[in-house]
C-alpha cells in the first residue's frame, strides 16, 4: 500500500517538473528564426546582429501571447560583445571584431525557465571583418539604359563612393580619392563624387582607391593617427547610338552581274543587321527578314540581279542602344550578252570542234601507219591507177615513153632527127 502511494506520488512530482516546459514542448518545429545584419565591417567597427522568432506558417499559425515564456542564447567567441537587448520575441546583439576573418554566430530560443531543453529554433549566420574599408563604387546616367553596365559615350556620368559604416566608426576620420577611369585619366579628390564624360565606345574599368586617416586616443592616454584604406573598381561599357548608315555602292547595275554595297554604321558596332530588296523604299517589319550579327562598324552585302528593273535596298542596323533604318535605290538594266541564251550553243559548238579534230588527229596517224606497213598497193588498185594515172605512177621515163607509142601511135615522134651538112 505505501509502495503504492509512493508510485503515485512520484508521477505527479513528474508532470509538475515538465508543466514549464510544456509550451517549448508544443512549439518546437513550430518555429524559427530570421536573422539580419549590417556585415561586412572593417576590424574595430560594431556588427549589428537581430534574430527574431516567427512562425513557419505565417498565415496560419500564430505567435505566443506571453513574450517571456522563451530566452535567446547567442554564441558569438571571439567577437567581443558591446551589447544586448531583447524586445518581445526578438533579440539583438553588438559585437566588435579586431582581427579579420569570418566568424560563425549562433542563436537559439528555449523556454525561459529551462536554457537545457530542445530549443524551439535555431539560426546561424557568418560576419566576414575585413582591415580594409568597407564601401561600393556606383555609377549613375541621366539616360538609363535597358543593360546592366552599359552607357552612352558624350553623356555626363556620375561615379561616387559609398562608405559602409553603420555604426559611425570612422566619423573622424578624413579622406582623400584616388581615381582613374582607365583610358588614361588620373585624379585625386577630397570629395567621394566625381563627374566624368567619356569620348570614346569600349569597355573600360573605373578604380579607385580610398584612403582614411583618423586620430585614436591609445591605452596610455597618448594620441596616434590611425589609417585604413581600400580599392574599389566597376566595368563600363561605353556605347555609342546609331546616328546613322552611310551606303556605298553603285545606282546602276546591269543583270548577272555581281554588285557589292558596303554598309558603314555611324556609332557603335550593332548587333544585328537586317536588309531586304523591295521594289519601293519602305520600312523593314519585324520578322520580314533574317538578322545578320556584326561585329564592326562595316558590313558588305553583295547580290545578282537576274531581273531588270527598279529596286530598293531596305537596310535596318540595332545596337544595345538604338536602331536606325537606311534606303539605297539601284537600277537594272538588260544586259547586252545574255549568259543563258548563249551558253548552251556556244558549248555545243566548242565540243563539235574539239571532236572533229582529234578525229581528223587520228585518222591521219592510221594512214601513216598502213603506208608504212604496206609500201606496195594491192593489184588491183595498181591496175586501177594505171588506167587512170597510170603516167605519174611509173617508176622509169622509160616505160612512160613505151606507153605513149603503144597508145598514141599516129602522134608525131618526140624527137626531130638532126640533118648533117657538109661544107
Amino acid at each position: 500500500m505505501a509502495r503504492a502511494v509512493w508510485s503515485r506520488l512520484g508521477r505527479i512530482l513528474w508532470l509538475s517538473c515538465l508543466l514549464p516546459w510544456a509550451p517549448a514542448g508544443v512549439a518546437a518545429g513550430l518555429y524559427e528564426l530570421n536573422l539580419t545584419t549590417d556585415s561586412p565591417a572593417t576590424t574595430g567597427a560594431e556588427v549589428t546582429i537581430s534574430a527574431s522568432l516567427v512562425a513557419k506558417d505565417n498565415s496560419s499559425l500564430a505567435l505566443p501571447a506571453d513574450t517571456h515564456l522563451y530566452r535567446f542564447h547567442w554564441i558569438h567567441t571571439p567577437l567581443v560583445l558591446t551589447g544586448k537587448t531583447e524586445k518581445g520575441l526578438s533579440s539583438t546583439i553588438h559585437v566588435v571584431g579586431h582581427v579579420p576573418g569570418d566568424f560563425p554566430v549562433s542563436v537559439w530560443v528555449t523556454a525561459a525557465d529551462c536554457w537545457m531543453c530542445q530549443p524551439v529554433a535555431r539560426g546561424f549566420v557568418v560576419l566576414p571583418i575585413t582591415e580594409f574599408l568597407v564601401g561600393d563604387l556606383v555609377v549613375t546616367q541621366n539616360t538609363s539604359l535597358p543593360w546592366p553596365s552599359s552607357y552612352l559615350t558624350k553623356t555626363v556620368l556620375k561615379v561616387s563612393f559609398l562608405l559602409h559604416d553603420p555604426s559611425n566608426f570612422l566619423k573622424t576620420a578624413v579622406f582623400l580619392y584616388s581615381w582613374d577611369f582607365g583610358d588614361g585619366t588620373q585624379m585625386v579628390t577630397e570629395d567621394s563624387v566625381v563627374y566624368y564624360n567619356y569620348s570614346i565606345i569600349g569597355t573600360f574599368t573605373v578604380k579607385l582607391k580610398v584612403v582614411a586617416e583618423w586620430e585614436e586616443v591609445k591605452p596610455d592616454a597618448t594620441k596616434g593617427v590611425m589609417q585604413k584604406t581600400g580599392d574599389f573598381s566597376a566595368s563600363l561599357k561605353l556605347q555609342d547610338t546609331l546616328r546613322g548608315i552611310q551606303v556605298l555602292g553603285p545606282t546602276l547595275i546591269q543583270t548577272f552581274q555581281k554588285m557589292t554595297v558596303t554598309l558603314n554604321f555611324l556609332g557603335s558596332p550593332p548587333l544585328t543587321v537586317c536588309w531586304r530588296l523591295k521594289p519601293e523604299c519602305l520600312p523593314l517589319e519585324e520578322g520580314e527578314c533574317h538578322p545578320v550579327s556584326v561585329a564592326s562598324t562595316a558590313y558588305n552585302l553583295t547580290h545578282t540581279f537576274r531581273d531588270p528593273g527598279d529596286y530598293c535596298f531596305s537596310i535596318r542596323a540595332e545596337n544595345v542602344i538604338s536602331k536606325t533604318h537606311q534606303y539605297h535605290r539601284i537600277q537594272v538594266w538588260p544586259s547586252r550578252i545574255q549568259p543563258a541564251v548563249f551558253a548552251f550553243p556556244c558549248a555545243t559548238l566548242i565540243t563539235v570542234m574539239l571532236a572533229f579534230i582529234m578525229y581528223m588527229t587520228l585518222r591521219n596517224a592510221t594512214q601513216q601507219k598502213d603506208m608504212v606497213e604496206n609500201p606496195e598497193p594491192p593489184s588491183g588498185v595498181r591496175c586501177c591507177c594505171q588506167m587512170c594515172c597510170g603516167p605519174f605512177l611509173l617508176e622509169t621515163p622509160s616505160e612512160y615513153l613505151e606507153i605513149v607509142r603503144e597508145n598514141h601511135g599516129l602522134l608525131p615522134p618526140l624527137y626531130k632527127s638532126v640533118k648533117t651538112y657538109t661544107v
